[in-house]
C-alpha cells in the first residue's frame, strides 16, 4: 500500500486498489492483485484509448479499481495545485 505523505482518508480510497510491493515490478505502482502498473492506463488514456480498450487488454482489472485510481488522481493534483498556490 502507498504510505508516504498520504492521509488516511486517501490511504481509504487506494486500500484494495493500487499496491506497491518491491517484490512486485520493482516497486512501481501496480493495480492490486495484479503486475500492471498503475502508469499503464495513464499511457493508454494519454494515447486516445478508451478505459473500456484498457480492460479489454487487461480483464484482472475491475473497472471499479479504474474509476477509483482516476478519483484518487485527480483529488492528489487538487491539493497539490492548492498546496502551490499558498
Amino acid at each position: 500500500m502507498i504510505e508516504s505523505g498520504m492521509t488516511v482518508e486517501q490511504k481509504g480510497a487506494l486500500a484494495g486498489v493500487v499496491t506497491i510491493d518491491k517484490e512486485v515490478m520493482h516497486g512501481t505502482p501496480c493495480f492490486a492483485h495484479t503486475r500492471v502498473p498503475v502508469q499503464t492506463l495513464i499511457d493508454f488514456l494519454e494515447t486516445g484509448e478508451t478505459i473500456d480498450d484498457f480492460l479489454a487488454v487487461y480483464p484482472a482489472i475491475r473497472r471499479q479499481h479504474v474509476f477509483s485510481f482516476l478519483e484518487f488522481s485527480r483529488d492528489v493534483a487538487i491539493d497539490q495545485l492548492a498546496c502551490a498556490s499558498l
